[in-house]
């Protein structure tokens, strides 16, 4: 059996690691295309021998002849255009023309938007996603933020968090957090006369937070602030609520806080104690829920910053009080 027949058959122990071998295959290819060197390998008897020729049989090669050999072999080779099966990719094959995201047009986007029943939305950005030859798509609905991920071919879509897995950082949350950095609220236009303040009502820094009674992070993010109250004067809470709907208790328990406007009651509610249900005539929870819509508020807990930023989730101290004083 010649050294080939090895390689492409790998019937034999070491056939069938030369059958894996990309340079085995390739060196298998060469002999073929350059037929004219007609070359046999033996593999039985480790030798290559030339054909005979004029009816005089070739003697074997030396080592400098066969080091001359496979020098040739492999020298052929690199002007020889190769099979894709072979393993090879050349940099004409490689460097595929890539489609620019912009270039996707926002009308493609639109329909696409129809077909995921949200015709409303707006398009905000179509840019380039950190993933090759996927498209990030930024759009509004509803005040909201959302990102989507596309191919340039518009043929398969992409929902939820894009994470950076080195750094664990959602580079998703990263764009919403830049485009909404790009907007400002105007706190003097809040309504804050029903609002429950966290700190001293002369504070100069105030931030307006949007929190529901039985969110957890809430629950973090309230411990947060009353430490932050308690070490800085010039810093107020103005709390509103935005009872989530999957939250089965959060309404009446934000309207029995409002009923009785009481701090205390909310904070006894973060510590798991039962606390009365209490009715009263207020559109002080329905008035909230549609503010913090029309501010594209849709989670909790959501903070209004002095400078018009928005941000959300259980900030740590440290970067919440940065955030406050202008310095991020």
């Amino acid at each position: 059996m010649t050294f080939c027949d090895e390689v492409n058959n790998g019937r034999s122990i070491l056939g069938a690691i030369l059958h894996r071998l990309h340079p085995a295959k390739l060196l298998c290819f060469a002999i073929h295309r350059f037929q004219g060197m007609d070359f046999l390998i033996s593999l039985r008897k480790y030798e290559i021998k030339k054909p005979e020729k004029n009816g005089k049989k070739g003697g074997a090669l030396t080592r400098k002849s066969l080091f001359s050999t496979f020098l040739c072999l492999f020298s052929a080779l690199l002007f020889t255009a190769v099979p894709a099966g072979y393993g090879v990719a050349w940099g004409a094959e490689e460097s595929q023309v890539k489609k620019d995201c912009i270039s996707l047009s926002g009308e493609g986007i639109k329909e696409i938007l129809k077909k995921l029943n949200m015709p409303e939305a707006r398009v905000i950005s179509i840019a380039e996603s950190p993933i090759k030859g996927i498209c990030e798509v930024a759009i509004e609905i509803t005040g909201q933020t959302r990102i989507f991920y596309l191919d340039t071919d518009k043929q398969y879509l992409i929902f939820g968090q894009l994470v950076e897995v080195s750094t664990m950082t959602s580079k998703t949350m990263e764009t919403i957090q830049r485009i909404q950095d790009k907007k400002r609220i105007d706190i003097a236009k809040i309504p804050l006369n029903n609002a429950l303040v966290l700190g001293e009502k002369g504070a100069s820094k105030k931030i307006v937070v949007f929190t529901d009674p039985d969110c957890p992070f809430c629950g973090q993010l309230h411990l947060t602030m009353k430490q932050i109250v308690s070490e800085r004067k010039d810093i107020a809470f103005y709390i509103k609520f935005l009872p989530l709907e999957f939250h089965k208790d959060a309404y009446w328990k934000a309207k029995s806080i409002v009923c009785n406007k009481s701090v205390k009651m909310l904070e006894d509610n973060f510590e798991k104690r039962e606390i009365p249900k209490t009715e009263c005539a207020t559109d002080e929870i329905e008035n909230s829920i549609k503010l913090a819509k029309s501010l594209g508020i849709g989670g909790t807990p959501s903070l209004i910053l002095p400078d018009g930023k928005l941000r959300a989730g259980a900030l740590p101290e440290a970067e919440l009080l940065d955030l406050i004083d202008g310095k991020k």
